[in-house]
This record gives C-alpha cells, structure tokens and sequence, in this order.
C-alpha cells in the first residue's frame, strides 16, 4: 500500500515538473514572438513568480519518492551481473538525481547551473527519463 501511495506522489510530482518544461519548452518561449521584449518580460516574470512556488519542490518530491521507489524494486545483483532492468533503472535514476541535484542547488541554495541554463536540457532528460521507463521490463539479453 504504501509503494503505491509513494508510486503516485511520484508520477503526480514528475507531471509538474515535466509539465513545466513542456509548457516552457513549447509554449512560453514562443511568446517572444508576438510580444515585445517588455511585453513578454512582464508575462513570463507574471507566470515564473507562481511556477518557483510549486515547481521546484515538486522536483524534489519526484526525486525523492524516486529514490524510495529505486530501493525498492531494485533488487539483488545476481551472479551474472545486473540486469538489463537494474541497468536501466540505474540509468533513470542516475538522471534523475542529476535534475534533482541542479534543482536542489538553485532552490535552496541559490546557485544557478553553470551550463545548460536554459530548460532544454532538463526538458530532454525527463523525455529520456520516460522513454527508459517504457524500455526497462524489455529483456535486452534476447536481441
């Protein structure tokens, strides 16, 4: 019972923030388009000023319950080595807590990435994030 109340905190918590960069990504830049520069300054400063309040400890929920449910369904390294399960999710996780760790260090503690400062990247990690997540039950060993 509890795996899955923490399984749906999870995938609430990834939705905002993939949401966000999705939004972002796709939608708010392409304000720059039809507004002015102080236009579109004023109305991404108008929707930014709500975004920081959720988006950002929703990240850290993910990264959180994500470690949680890691430990959880990680399982025993064989004799033969991982998994092609245990490969994949190491890979999920370690991007995982790549976002989260550049999330937790501009939230908490002001320090602004030093490369990739726009969303694009994190944008492109949640994307390779759910597609390794639709790939990780497949049994790589048999092709």
């Amino acid at each position: 019972m509890l795996y899955t109340i923490i399984h749906t905190i999870h995938i609430y918590s990834v939705f905002i923030y993939g949401g966000f960069l999705f939004t972002d990504i796709l939608f708010m830049s392409k304000m720059q388009q039809s507004l002015d520069a102080n236009e579109y300054k004023k109305a991404r400063e108008a929707i930014m000023m709500h975004v920081r309040k959720v988006v950002p400890y929703a990240l850290m929920v993910a990264v959180a319950s994500g470690l949680f449910l890691f430990s959880q369904v990680f399982g025993e390294i064989s004799q033969e080595g991982l998994s092609s399960f245990q490969m994949v999710l190491s890979v999920k996780a370690f991007l995982g807590l790549w976002l989260g760790f550049r999330g937790i260090n501009q939230k908490l503690f002001g320090i602004n990435p030093w490369v990739f400062k726009s969303h694009l990247f994190p944008f492109i990690l949640v994307v390779i994030i759910i597609l390794l997540s639709q790939f990780m039950f497949l049994d790589f060993t048999s092709f």
